[in-house]
């Protein structure tokens, strides 16, 4: 594989593998689907099997070259496993997208989290688990294709929680602020490599656990008083900026964050 894709679009994906954790649903499936559009053979990893597999039917059915792969990102052993598992079917992971995460209202959420000084360690390791560990370990497991053929994107999906605080989501800011400190100091130790490293802070989306919490009108009006983009963000929106650093196009872009966040913190 050529490591660029000289006289194509500079956005377009095709010939790359691109693996997606966390794409049986929400954010994660969008980005799946616009990888997908763009070009790329996508491999689309969830915690559980059956959700990994709708979406993986929803994009062969449209013609694009898929497949599912179900495995805890907490497990580092399962990690490396998928991703050989994936070298051998359709080869090398070439852009990691680390979407896998929690922050849904079944576990805890903005308007219903008790204080950080009522929890403990307990409560904590749930947070850090596919927030941090799993951007770790599937990086990790992904990296020496990418050094070795001279490119690579990886991609991590964090929070305006995680950049700006939260009172309420304290241990899960602390995950996500980890995954972006992770993420500046890889980009300065592969860059030479020509493997690129970036996130994605997310504001309030309109996915099904956001849904569960601002389902009140009341609620979601007080949600979007604080941005200057008055509705939720679409996942869509997510998606294509994710989409973009995982070109040619963002070549030249590497240990930043991009917040996707309708104007919630501005430059932050």
């Amino acid at each position: 594989m050529s490591t660029r894709q000289t006289g194509a679009d500079p956005c377009a994906l095709a010939e790359r593998v691109v693996l997606v954790t966390g794409a049986g649903q929400g954010v994660g499936r969008a980005i799946a689907h616009r990888c997908a559009q763009l070009g790329a053979t996508v491999v689309v990893n969830d915690f559980y099997r059956d959700r990994a597999e709708r979406t993986t039917a929803e994009l062969t059915g449209q013609g694009h070259p898929a497949s599912a792969a179900g495995c805890d990102v907490t497990d580092f052993n399962a990690v490396r496993a998928m991703v050989a598992a994936i070298t051998d079917r359709v080869g090398g992971v070439d852009v990691l997208v680390n979407n896998a995460g929690n922050a849904g209202a079944s576990e805890g959420s903005l308007f219903t989290s008790p204080p950080f000084w009522e929890t403990g360690p307990q409560d904590w390791h749930r947070w850090l688990g596919a927030n941090l560990f799993g951007v770790l370990n599937a990086t990790r497991a992904v990296l020496p294709h990418m050094v070795t053929q001279g490119w690579g994107r990886v991609v991590s999906v964090i929070s305006d929680a995680g950049r700006t605080g939260d009172p309420s989501l304290v241990a899960y800011g602390a995950a996500k602020a980890g995954a972006a400190g992770f993420s500046r100091g890889l980009a300065r130790a592969v860059g030479r490599h020509g493997v690129t490293v970036n996130c994605v802070a997310l504001g309030a989306m309109n996915t099904d656990s956001v849904a569960e919490v601002t389902s009140d009108p009341a609620v979601l009006k007080k949600v979007l008083s604080g941005y200057p983009i008055r509705r939720l963000g679409e996942p869509e929106d997510a998606a294509n900026m994710i989409a973009f650093l995982a070109s040619d196009a963002a070549s030249w872009i590497t240990g930043q964050t991009y917040p996707v966040n309708g104007g919630y913190s501005f430059a932050v």
